[in-house]
């Protein structure tokens, strides 16, 4: 039998492509009502009539994560829609990869913008604190809830050319474990997920050769599929993960094993 999320209201933040769009489906078919949030109207629109079709329950709407402002308004949408909050899956995240500084010849040519390194700790790492703190409030007048962070695994070794999307993904991790200490008396698990290098569109645009690399590198030699993650989501979102808390998944395939 596969894991259920009947009656439960889970909201899936970056929900309309990949990884996320994978975990929406998965969860719809588990039974939950999914609340998709993503800053792709279009995209979001396809995932909610694919839902919607083959009769599952979700609702589409587009929040910017790293605006405080608009996950509260769209947290308390939901509550005035459904009633509860019972997961959060802080899938939402981007890329925007440079070297810390670049040298060639003796001079710099190239180094990380100030403007790409807010970018990514903005979405990466400040959204996943808001939507937490928002969504904290309804959990605890519930006495259950389940967080799951989006961490991956180079928040646990680095990366060259990642110090943003690193230093967003090693915050989380150390989020994460926070708030397992501070919201578990509540009826709250807070866990991560580390993905390693998983078959999305991002990752197919790279050059062969890179991808044959990675895979020598992943023990199981094969790229993950989103599915892989989406059951991870949903598994940590269920309740036979109750006693699961503070702990970061990899979903990688060995990986960090390898390197």
């Amino acid at each position: 039998m596969g894991f259920e999320l009947n009656k439960r209201v889970a909201i899936i933040t970056g929900g309309a492509n990949g990884i996320g769009r994978t975990t929406a489906l998965a969860f719809a078919q588990a039974g939950a009502t999914v609340v998709i949030w993503d800053m792709n109207e279009e995209t979001g629109q396809t995932i909610l009539d694919e839902i919607t079709t083959a009769g599952g329950q979700a609702v589409f709407a587009s929040v910017n994560v790293a605006v405080q402002s608009e996950v509260d308004v769209a947290v308390t949408a939901v509550v005035e829609q459904f009633g509860r909050v019972d997961i959060l899956i802080n899938n939402a995240g981007i890329l925007r990869d440079a070297q810390l500084i670049k040298i060639k010849d003796g001079s710099v040519v190239g180094k990380m913008s100030e403007d790409d390194f807010d970018a990514v700790i903005g979405v990466n790492l400040k959204g996943v604190f808001n939507c937490t703190q928002a969504v904290a409030p309804i959990m605890i007048q519930q006495s259950y809830g389940r967080i799951i962070n989006a961490s991956s695994v180079v928040g646990l070794y680095g990366n060259f050319g990642q110090t943003n999307y690193v230093a967003a993904k090693s915050g989380v991790i150390g989020m994460t474990k926070v708030w397992a200490r501070e919201l578990g008396p509540r009826g709250i698990t807070v866990n991560a997920i580390a993905p390693g290098f998983i078959e999305t569109e991002m990752i197919s645009r790279m050059p062969e050769k890179v991808l044959n690399m990675m895979i020598e590198h992943t023990p199981v030699r094969r790229m993950g599929k989103p599915i892989d993650v989406a059951n991870a989501y949903l598994f940590l979102a269920s309740d036979e993960a109750s006693f699961i808390s503070g702990t970061v998944l990899s979903v990688d395939g060995g990986a960090v094993v390898g390197t």
